[in-house]
């Protein structure tokens, strides 16, 4: 039991190592600066696009595995989105991103599932177990509700689960069924800010963005997914 303990802690000691170099690694060569000059965004975007012309296959392969990598580093799902449209437009970005989170999610959830199940338990079995019950009734739709109603960070949102004992088929093809549709909203106002840096040489301002559809669409889809969601958590998730 105590040497289980202690390979536990080791190998939760080297996955925060591992996070702290990374973050290190990333901090070191990148700066805010080169995500809000217009200018660096334009040029970097110029050699991403001249990247994945020559070998389109190779640089989706690639990005599907940092996609991946980034949840497990980091946990959380918000710029990757609006990279993979960026870089492959709305529906290749979009299937990359989804099956590349939803895969890191489900990586995330089967280590944490020996790691640290009984931690997650132990601090949040109390404030939901009120769905237990539900989730046990019909696991995967009440896991693709869970995924597409949302509401909490993405990293606490694929370690929640562990408190319903979620299978992992049902994890991931729950993930990738409840995540699509905001995903494709994100990925197509990331693909948006692309055709912008297309047809403008500098930067336009906020209004004259709204006012581009490729930006105000997938936001008007925002706001419907949140209104959805909302009417969503209150009919399969009250108390």
């Amino acid at each position: 039991m105590d040497n289980a303990k202690n390979i536990k802690i080791s190998l939760a000691v080297i996955y925060i190592l591992i996070i702290s170099i990374f973050l290190w690694f990333f901090f070191k060569y990148f700066s805010i600066e080169d995500f809000t000059s217009y200018e660096l965004i334009k040029s970097n975007r110029d050699i991403l696009n001249e990247i994945k012309n020559k070998n389109l296959f190779l640089s989706s392969v690639i990005f599907f595995f940092v996609t991946i990598l980034w949840v497990l580093l980091l946990g959380f799902a918000s710029p990757i989105f609006l990279i993979g449209g960026f870089i492959f437009g709305k529906w290749l970005g979009t299937f990359i991103v989804l099956f590349g989170l939803s895969a890191g999610a489900t990586i995330l959830y089967f280590l944490a599932n020996f790691f640290i199940k009984d931690f997650i338990y132990e601090k949040f079995s109390f404030k939901f177990i009120y769905l237990v019950n539900k989730f046990k009734k019909n696991e995967l739709i009440y896991f693709i509700i869970y995924r597409a109603v949302g509401g909490i960070p993405f990293f606490i949102q694929n370690l929640l689960p562990l408190i319903f004992n979620i299978k992992i088929k049902n994890y991931f093809y729950g993930s990738v069924i409840g995540l699509a549709p905001q995903l494709f909203i994100g990925v197509s106002l990331g693909a948006g800010i692309n055709n912008i840096i297309d047809d403008n040489d500098t930067m336009p301002n906020l209004i004259q963005m709204i006012l581009i559809p490729d930006i105000y669409f997938p936001i008007l889809g925002l706001i419907l997914i949140l209104i959805i969601t909302f009417f969503l958590r209150k009919t399969f998730f009250k108390k």
